[in-house]
């Protein structure tokens, strides 16, 4: 048994012993699961008495009654005290339906094919796939024919998937907690249409009532004015972090629509590091070269799985609901064959084997990325090509403007410390006419130094999707 348990499990003894009062005359009560167990959680009385194991995934009915300490019921009767560090809030009444996790499979599948893309030769690399895969879809739902058909392809969307309503609710999901949670998570979508622009009105009530993406008119032959209303919407949603999203250029007076997404997250860490560990240490950019960079420390019992070639570790934020997974491949040179391997499958396998069974000794780099890509040859690449020709087919969204997709922007930002994560990213897509586990003794702490390049995700946990996905090679860049 670890050292972590022997002082839990004495917390729970003095707490029973203050209660005065047995765990079998709590009183009954109705079971409304409000938390989650994130990994396998032991169960106790409060004599600190062994229940058994609560199996991760299992939902709770808890209340705090001491110190880190939670009173847990689930939903066929079982009871007990656990360590409240391992369990994850569960949004206020929303069920994660099939829908949702559907459409976080397919996010995550498209995600690390459009990681593999787009990714430069060398440098560092920082995106949201949930902005991206969100605006796209709002593309998605009025396009038709063999547009739609290679968009479906690209984004994953199956037949069988209902792309609209798994949206909905992966919004309701990322938008139903704030700060009193530990963390902030927002997503926002917006339509902008030239002034004497003709939609639709199922496909502007869609992308109301499932995306929450209201209608701006916008006169574009003022270009450089519509531009900054944009921009300065974006700049709002992302708390200040994405300015300038749609540069100079891009819009004109032939634009019809634009169709815009921004992500915000601000998480502290469910384990913060103490400033004081932070000292500069080596970070090797190649074999032959090398940078010191301020690195962060500390040692905690942290979700982690390894294979012959990478460590795993996840890093979670406050409640737990995200975390942070950082993927460092075992040989400093291991990034290229790292990203090889590096599909929707592997990544799947990694994070069903995590296990918080050891402490860890982890060194960080603290870090800023900020990205901006254009993704329209990346994506054609990919296979959705006509989408950005004269053959487009958004018919589904206008019957009379003939529009295809002039470009697809996207920038994200990212900033880790020691009190944990702030990360925002925007996505706008333009739409031009078609004319133009215990051991019994403490066990020796793993090592996860990640001093070279590496992956890093911040995922999800509740859906499994991944909304921030990045490639630190250089921290002092």
């Amino acid at each position: 048994m670890s050292w972590s348990y022997l002082r839990f499990v004495g917390c729970l003894a003095a707490w029973g012993l203050l209660c005065g009062a047995t765990y079998a005359e709590r009183p009954a009560e109705v079971f409304e699961p409000n938390y989650v167990a994130v990994e396998d959680v032991p169960l106790s009385t409060p004599n600190g008495k062994s229940l058994g194991i609560l199996k991760k995934g299992t939902a709770v009915a808890a209340r705090v009654v001491g110190k880190g300490i939670f009173d847990v019921k689930t939903a066929d009767g079982q009871v007990g005290f656990a360590d409240a560090r391992w369990f994850s809030r569960l949004g206020s009444s929303i069920l994660i339906t099939e829908e949702a996790r559907g459409v976080a499979a397919a996010n995550n599948q498209f995600a690390l094919e459009l990681y593999r893309e787009a990714k430069p030769a060398a440098g560092n690399l920082f995106v949201s796939p949930a902005s991206i895969s969100t605006a796209l879809a709002m593309a998605y739902a009025g396009a038709a024919g063999r547009t739609r058909e290679e968009m479906a392809a690209v984004l994953h969307f199956g037949p069988q998937l209902p792309v609209d309503a798994g949206f909905a609710k992966l919004m309701e999901v990322m938008n139903s907690t704030g700060d009193r949670n530990g963390y902030t998570l927002t997503t926002a979508n917006r339509l902008w249409a030239a002034a004497d622009g003709r939609f639709h009105d199922n496909y502007l009530a869609l992308t109301r009532d499932r995306y929450h993406a209201s209608l701006q008119t916008l006169d574009f032959n003022r270009t450089e004015e519509a531009r900054a209303t944009i921009n300065d919407w974006v700049e709002q949603q992302t708390r200040n972090k994405i300015v300038d999203l749609i540069p100079t250029g891009v819009l004109n007076s032939d634009t019809r629509l634009v169709l815009t997404n921004a992500v915000y997250f601000l998480g502290g860490w469910a384990s913060e590091f103490s400033k004081q560990a932070t000292k500069d240490a080596p970070f090797y950019l190649s074999v032959d070269a090398e940078s010191k960079v301020p690195t962060m420390y500390q040692q905690e019992t942290l979700a982690y799985t390894e294979d012959a070639d990478v460590q795993v570790l996840s890093l979670p934020y406050r409640d737990r609901s995200l975390s942070m997974v950082i993927i460092l491949p075992k040989d400093r040179a291991g990034l290229k064959q790292l990203e090889d391997k590096l599909t929707a499958e592997v990544f799947a396998g990694w994070m069903e084997n995590l296990r918080a069974t050891r402490p860890v000794d982890v060194y960080l780099p603290k870090f800023k990325l900020r990205s901006q890509l254009m993704l329209s040859d990346t994506l054609e690449r990919m296979g959705m090509t006509t989408a950005f020709t004269n053959a487009a087919d958004f018919s589904a969204m206008s019957s009379s403007e003939g529009l295809k997709i002039s470009e697809v922007i996207h920038e994200a930002f990212v900033d880790v410390d020691e009190k944990g994560t702030e990360a925002a990213a925007a996505t706008a897509v333009v739409m031009a006419p078609t004319s133009a586990l215990l051991t019994e003794e403490p066990p020796k702490p793993i090592l996860f130094r990640a001093d070279h390049p590496f992956v890093f995700a911040v995922r999800d946990a509740r859906t499994g999707a991944v909304l921030f996905l990045g490639r630190m090679e250089d921290p002092t860049k």
